[in-house]
């Protein structure tokens, strides 16, 4: 993953969905615009549901990456 500023993170390793876009949805209600967070998932599913939740709400998906069975997205906050 690229360097940007990181301000906050949400493990969401083990849970399914909905649970990590619920959770997403959450922690992001709680950022200030413009704000990055890095979010680790183990569900497959996240692959379709996050950048569609980011999509839907104008959020800023900078980058998605797969390895090692888990999944990594840096979404940045909507103005």
């Amino acid at each position: 993953m690229s360097e940007l500023t990181i301000t906050h993170e949400l493990d969401t390793q083990g849970l399914f969905c909905p649970e990590p876009v619920m959770m997403l949805h959450n922690k992001v209600r709680d950022m200030a615009p413009g704000d990055v967070v890095k979010v680790v998932a183990t569900d497959p599913s996240t692959q379709r549901d996050i950048p569609k939740f980011c999509n839907f709400l104008d959020h800023e998906l900078l980058e998605n990456e797969a390895r090692d069975n888990r999944f990594y997205y840096l979404i940045r906050k909507a103005s």
